[in-house]
């Protein structure tokens, strides 16, 4: 890392971030994210970036000019990445990839990993593309980033479900790797270590760094039945595996009974007779999320600090949000932690609309973070992904002045001319502001 000490999803649990809003009571949140709320500056000039997958840039003469276009000057680029059916509106030999399941874009070190579990394995469909695509976009003066998903990976999930999530009903999330199994916390450390040290990368980006949970966006979703709110969806996403049961056993809690009492909780939701499942226990709710908040937290310390062993000088992001019990691609990291001592250079953060929970955890950041650390707001820039573009330029300068030190751009190889204009005349705006 760059300190001295110390991801556009839109698969959180919990978009009011710091509401308290949980299944686990609001005693489950740190009172730090409330108290940073307000009072955010706008400390720095804008910095700009946009994401990219490598297939976007190889076989493409022209990315590089047109990322450069745009006023960015830092690519995310994807180095091990999750299944994913792409667009590539601007690219001049294919107009849709298909990741077939979660792999790398590098070919990985098979010394390194010999006789682990869990392994990683190199994309088919587009093999070793992230040093080609690294190299193409640092000749043209772009930094690059590396884009690491980790606790995201549906093809380990599936061929080891005792390492993935398993809810209190019994179900496994293939998509969801659990972060208190010994074999995943080794897995996701080698990975990003593995990844800090490939050529052409500047820094490194962790996405699902902590706990994931149901909400997946998997493909063919049919979970539209019983509608759960973000406390529901917190407790399907408990998990019960052996990892999480020695947790819960040091922690002083009884995982049976917490098993009965989750199922209790959604079997009323479910059955329509109660529109929120919430822990009914104020101390079982608090030690539980106290247990879950220190496991993200070891886990969290562990991959950075995988990363610093091979590359000290790398910047280190961490998609995350300021509700320690925040879910999925951007989970929960509170201000404190994050940039504490053993922490991150910066907090990514999903601001992909316009909405005041987006300000809330952007002030909640930048309030805590010191000069040389970041909080990166990622916008969305695709109409048909839910972007905004006629809002786009006022956005990216609310995000500004909430705190913001870089703009995001997500997903440049996903946008159309006109999503990519759009971007263009908010950076303007912004710079010139």
């Amino acid at each position: 890392m760059t300190t001295t000490g110390g991801a556009v999803s839109g698969n959180t649990v919990s978009g009011n971030t710091a509401s308290g809003n949980t299944g686990l009571g609001n005693a489950a949140l740190d009172n730090s994210v409330s108290e940073l709320i307000d009072g955010a500056v706008d400390r720095r000039p804008a910095s700009v970036g946009v994401n990219l997958y490598p297939w976007d840039a190889v076989g493409d003469p022209d990315c590089a000019a047109r990322i450069k276009d745009l006023g960015a000057g830092r690519v995310t680029l994807a180095a091990a990445y999750h299944t994913v059916r792409a667009l590539t509106p601007q690219h001049p030999e294919h107009k849709v990839v298909t990741a077939a399941h979660s792999a790398v874009y590098y070919l990985p070190d098979r010394r390194r990993w010999l006789g682990k579990r869990l392994q990683p394995v190199e994309a088919f469909w587009s093999p070793r593309s992230f040093p080609q695509a690294a190299a193409d976009l640092r000749r043209a003066g772009l930094s690059v980033y590396a884009w690491v998903v980790l606790a995201h990976n549906q093809r380990l999930g599936t061929l080891h479900p005792e390492d993935s999530i398993m809810n209190a009903y019994g179900d496994h999330y293939p998509w969801a790797l659990c972060i208190s199994s010994e074999a995943v916390r080794d897995y996701c450390a080698t990975l990003a270590a593995e990844v800090a040290e490939q050529d052409g990368v500047d820094g490194i980006e962790l996405e699902s760094c902590g706990w994931y949970g149901f909400d997946h966006l998997h493909a063919h979703d049919k979970t539209a039945g019983v509608t759960f709110d973000p406390p529901s969806k917190l407790l399907l996403s408990l998990c019960f595996c052996a990892g999480c049961t020695h947790g819960y056993k040091e922690a002083g809690i009884n995982s049976q009974a917490l098993r009965v009492a989750v199922c209790d909780a959604l079997d009323r939701v479910i059955a329509g007779a109660s529109p929120r499942a919430e822990l009914t226990d104020p101390s079982l709710a608090e030690a539980v999320a106290t247990m879950r908040t220190r496991a993200a937290e070891q886990f969290r310390d562990e991959v950075i600090g995988a990363v610093c062993a091979v590359r000290p000088d790398l910047t280190v992001l961490v998609h995350a949000q300021p509700d320690p019990l925040a879910l999925s691609a951007n989970p929960g990291a509170t201000p404190a932690s994050l940039f504490g001592p053993l922490g991150a250079d910066g907090a990514v953060v999903p601001c992909n609309v316009r909405s005041e929970a987006s300000l809330g955890m952007v002030r909640a950041y930048a309030e805590r973070a010191e000069p040389h650390q970041s909080v990166v707001s990622t916008v969305s820039a695709v109409a048909g992904m839910g972007g905004n573009r006629a809002d786009l330029s006022a956005w990216c300068a609310d995000l500004r002045k909430a705190g913001s030190t870089e703009l995001r751009f997500y997903h440049a190889g996903l946008a159309s001319r006109a999503d990519l204009a759009a971007v263009r005349e908010a950076v303007a705006a912004v710079r010139t502001a």
